[in-house]
């Protein structure tokens, strides 16, 4: 954390400028850094309000506490908030099970990742009225959960799997009816952004073997952004985006195109990141106790996530890490005692960044 404070520092300061920022400050998810980041998700994911439960109404039987609705995602505020926090504990417990907090998270999950409860969130999304519900990023992150829970050698690990199997069989057979529909992406900056929606969906079924779901996906990612060129990055951000219309494209497409297609169509997508001094301002926060515009936090680490991913894998593209530390330096000092409208979510976006640093 010291060099996270101290680069960040510097640059807010103007003593150090953001071209000066070098792969030196490269950020690592360490056991010390997993003991503060882990305090997040343990925080929230029992805190039952505030929450935004975000369901349609279909009677006044509906008019239920949280808790009732989503035995497990009652948490953090709201629903997939609270998928991408306990994915958190879980990559985190996998990661560092030495962590101070390790014994308490393990509760945690074993209280509320139950047979009984995950039946129940999946008779949830099963009505018909709920189809739309969290679609499609919360989806997203819960078959990011469920992926990180089945990469876990660890008996506990294996339990909760199956006790969240149901809803995750739900989620992949909404995904399998929903993307033949969706005529075109969404490329917005915030929940329903296309490419986003698409890429942990891409991983579980790589990971898992299902190959209806991973095939799916690969035809509408052409579908959708195979003709893409110039994409218009000098328009991000948006006052609210968490995520880059263009770089989540970007690492969508990284994932699903083989190395021959994906450089020239990265080159006719985003020719400027080729260049050795390609900069990217930083999304800045103006008020982090405002829920909307503390987005813009997030918006860096999902910058940041992408931007590694493309320069580990294509030396090429290797000196966009400086581009991605720049990101990580301005908006990780804040997470550690921030208010709830950032601390509720914003760890998981850390810990993803963290990990593809590597």
């Amino acid at each position: 954390m010291s060099t996270l404070l101290s680069t960040a520092a510097l640059l807010v300061s103007g003593i150090l400028t953001p071209a000066q920022v070098t792969s030196e400050s490269t950020h690592q998810l360490t056991l010390s850094e997993a003991d503060k980041l882990i305090t997040l998700p343990l925080h929230c994911v029992e805190t039952p309000y505030p929450y935004k439960t975000g369901i349609t109404l279909g009677s006044a039987e509906d008019l239920k506490e949280p808790e009732e609705h989503h035995p497990i995602f009652y948490g953090c505020f709201d629903w997939h908030s609270a998928a991408h926090g306990y994915w958190s504990l879980v990559t985190l417990l996998r990661q560092f099970p030495d962590m101070e907090h390790a014994d308490e998270a393990r509760t945690i999950l074993k209280r509320n990742i139950t047979a009984e409860n995950g039946a129940q969130e999946a008779a949830f999304f099963s009505k018909d009225i709920n189809k739309s519900f969290e679609r499609t990023y919360g989806w997203a992150w819960l078959l990011k959960l469920a992926d990180e829970l089945k990469a876990w050698d660890d008996p506990m690990a294996s339990e909760l799997s199956a006790n969240l199997q149901p809803l995750v069989d739900v989620i992949v057979q909404r995904y399998t009816e929903f993307l033949p529909k969706l005529v075109y992406p969404v490329r917005v900056g915030e929940h329903t952004n296309t490419a986003f929606g698409l890429s942990f969906a891409y991983d579980y079924a790589v990971n898992q073997n299902l190959t209806e779901l991973k095939e799916l996906i690969e035809q509408r990612a052409r579908d959708y952004f195979m003709q893409d060129e110039n994409c218009p990055i000098s328009w991000e951000p948006s006052g609210y985006d968490f995520i880059s219309p263009c770089l989540e494209e970007i690492g969508l497409m990284q994932r699903v195109l083989p190395k021959d297609e994906f450089l020239p169509w990265l080159q006719d997508f985003m020719p400027q990141l080729a260049n050795k001094d390609y900069r990217l301002e930083v999304g800045r926060v103006s008020d982090r106790s405002d829920g909307k515009l503390v987005h813009l936090d997030g918006l860096n680490f999902s910058r940041a996530w992408n931007l590694y991913a493309l320069a580990n894998a294509y030396p090429q593209y290797a000196h966009l890490r400086e581009v991605a530390d720049e990101h990580m330096a301005y908006s990780y000092p804040n997470l550690i005692g921030d208010s709830y409208e950032g601390g509720h979510w914003l760890g998981s976006f850390a810990i993803q960044a963290l990990n593809q640093a590597r």
